[in-house]
């Protein structure tokens, strides 16, 4: 490519657009936009402010130089800038805030100037392309979809919807969980993020919104609104802890999430990974009784709340500590969250423990396996 021909990038329009699926307007802007690099790649300076406009008529190209009209104090750059007194021997009507623009006639440019309209058209019309698809996903925004594992980096999986890409973080990502190329896996779409490196979708495993999805899938009195989630504190690859009540006199709602023979909860398990447990509580109206079931499996003696603070005071028998505070705090970490007040765990001694992530240790083995059966017996 050695010498980039207007002529021929006008009739290119229609053809790039037709073949790419996209506005015939969006290709002109994409086009102009290397026409404007090109120029200022062969003719201008890095920073200068370069607009193009294309003529599909006649085959011809205008750029325009861009400078802003300032006072003589603001004049930190000709590059960008131009004095008022200058701008106007060239507009008389010139005024400061607004802009002078410097008119040049194109019709093709440089083999250096060519190969960066090239990079600047592709990269732009990939850019375009990939709006187009992933405006259809605006509306998908919040649901859970099935796509294949394509790519396995070390920061993010990249997994294919369709038509679109989509990219899961290590944020988003379930701690521990193995992604292997070709795999089929169910994902939240979580966003469209739109930043210098052209429009993503973000994809989510490790939200609290994706369990709350699957749930939805296998409770279907979600839908007829006999129960309802209430809250949900989750340490993706750990442990969940959702939070449920219902709204029919009569339903017990955990045994309704759970299912029977626990096929329910069961299901959303082989979904997420055996590893990760799933605590169902019930929403309590009253704080106090919502704190006590929250930090199940553990048996609470007496609450002491400060509602002005959103804190609470939590008393356990020494023997329930270490099943309240949980492995490195994660109970009262997660039943923290659920509430939305710090819990402070009391012992009859005095000692205690607050719901900040601070590792603590268990008190012995036999806590330990009392726990264990504790929590299997929950499950």
């Amino acid at each position: 490519m050695e010498d980039l021909n207007i002529k021929q990038l006008t009739l290119a329009v229609r053809t790039i657009a037709e073949e790419k699926n996209l506005p015939e307007e969006t290709v002109m802007e994409v086009i102009e936009q290397a026409i404007a690099a090109a120029w200022r790649r062969d003719n201008g300076e890095r920073d200068q402010n370069v607009r193009a406009e294309l003529n599909v008529n006649d085959g011809t190209a205008r750029v325009f130089v861009v400078r802003d009209i300032v006072t003589d104090e603001e004049l930190e750059s000709e590059v960008t800038q131009i004095s008022l007194d200058d701008a106007r021997k060239i507009k008389k009507d010139a005024e400061i805030g607004g802009v002078i623009e410097d008119m040049h006639e194109v019709t093709s440019f440089g083999r250096v100037a060519a190969q960066t309209a090239k990079q600047v058209v592709l990269q732009r019309l990939r850019e375009a392309e990939r709006e187009v698809v992933l405006a259809e996903y605006e509306d998908k925004i919040g649901t859970v979809v099935t796509g294949i594992v394509q790519r396995v980096e070390p920061r993010l999986v990249r997994i294919e919807l369709g038509k679109a890409i989509g990219i899961l973080p290590q944020s988003e990502q379930i701690q521990g969980e193995y992604y292997s190329v070709g795999s089929r896996m169910k994902v939240l779409i979580k966003d469209i993020e739109r930043e210098n490196r052209g429009p993503q979708l973000i994809l989510s495993r490790g939200s609290e919104a994706f369990v709350e999805h699957l749930f939805r899938q296998e409770v279907p009195e979600l839908e007829t609104g006999a129960v309802e989630i209430k809250a949900i504190a989750r340490e993706a690859g750990r442990r969940t802890k959702l939070a449920v009540r219902s709204t029919v006199s009569g339903v017990d709602p955990v045994g309704t999430f759970v299912g029977g023979h626990g096929s329910r909860v069961n299901a959303v398990m082989s979904e997420i990974g055996d590893q990760e447990k799933i605590d169902i509580v019930t929403y309590d109206d009253s704080v106090d009784q919502y704190i006590r079931n929250a930090l199940s499996p553990a048996d609470v003696v007496k609450v002491e709340i400060d509602d002005a603070e959103k804190r609470a005071k939590v008393y356990v028998a020494e023997d329930q500590q270490s099943i309240a505070i949980g492995r490195g705090g994660q109970n009262v970490r997660l039943a923290s969250r659920l509430v939305g007040y710090e819990l402070d765990i009391e012992t009859a001694n005095g000692a205690g423990t607050t719901g900040k992530p601070v590792e603590r240790p268990r008190k012995n083995v036999e806590d330990d396996l009392f726990s264990a059966i504790e929590q299997q017996s929950e499950a």
